[in-house]
C-alpha cells in the first residue's frame, strides 16, 4: 500500500524523531510515510528549502503544509478522521496553536527525546551538518 502522507521532520531533533515514533505507533493501516529532511534528495523531491524544514514539520499530499496545520493533517490521516483539523479551522484554534507550535519549534532541542533519527540511521541521512 502506498502512503497517502508524506511527513517530513528534523531527523537531527531527538524530540522529532519521538513525536514521529508517536506517529508510527498510531498510524496502524500505514497511511504515512516518514522523512528525515537531512536525507539524501528529499528537499527536491518534496519541494522544501533548508529553511522550511528547519522551522517546521511538513505534511505532503495534494498540498504541502507545515507547522500545526501538518500536526492536525498528520494526527487525522493516522486515525483515519478529519476531526483534528476540523478543530485545527475553529476560529483563533488555528492561530493560536500555530503560536503554540512555533514557540515548541525554536526550543526543541531543549525537551527530552529519543536518539534523533540520523544518529540511529546515519547511512539514511547525507553527511553531518546538513539541513
Amino acid at each position: 500500500m502506498s502512503a497517502q502522507l508524506h511527513v517530513v521532520f528534523d531527523g537531527n531533533c531527538g524530540f522529532c524523531t519521538r513525536a514521529v515514533g508517536w506517529v508510527r505507533v498510531i498510524d496502524r493501516h500505514g497511511r504515512i510515510e516518514l522523512h528525515a529532511s537531512q536525507c539524501p534528495d528529499i528537499l527536491e523531491r518534496f519541494g522544501l528549502t533548508r529553511e522550511q524544514v528547519h522551522s517546521a514539520v511538513w505534511a505532503v499530499r495534494d498540498e504541502t503544509t507545515g507547522g500545526a496545520h501538518a500536526v492536525a493533517v498528520v494526527l487525522d490521516t493516522a486515525l483515519g478522521t478529519r476531526l483534528v483539523e476540523r478543530v485545527y479551522r475553529l476560529p483563533l484554534v488555528g492561530w493560536t496553536l500555530e503560536a503554540a507550535y512555533r514557540w515548541v519549534a525554536a526550543h526543541r532541542y531543549m525537551f527530552p527525546g529519543v536518539t534523533p533519527w540520523c544518529e540511529a540511521h546515519p547511512g539514511q541521512c547525507g553527511s553531518p551538518g546538513r539541513a
